[in-house]
């Protein structure tokens, strides 16, 4: 995966990190103005970092999806591809070092 997908996905991973951390000082806040006990805190950070793994997971599959489709449409080659041309390469060179 190119460098700059990378980072874009680790920023957005920071940004949701981020979040998380908001959320943890609201309820915080929430819980010490009595309204709400601390096992709903625990219950309502706990979903909510579930909820965001599983939106993490979607998003680097999405995004994968969407590089992986623009690649295909510029007609640059996958990882695969470029191995197999260098081996086609190197049995070509063997070859030609034998007729010489």
């Amino acid at each position: 995966m190119p460098d700059f997908i990378k980072k874009a996905m680790l920023a957005c991973t920071g940004l949701a990190f981020m979040t998380t951390e908001k959320i943890q000082e609201v309820i915080d806040e929430l819980v010490k103005k009595g309204e709400i006990t601390e096992k709903e805190a625990r219950e309502t950070v706990a979903g909510l970092k579930e909820k965001s793994k599983k939106f993490k997971k979607e998003m680097e599959e999405r995004t994968e999806k969407i590089v992986t489709g623009i690649l295909r449409h510029l007609n640059v080659p996958t990882k695969v591809e470029l191995e197999e041309i260098k081996e086609r390469l190197e049995k070509l060179e063997k070859s030609g070092e034998h007729r010489e």
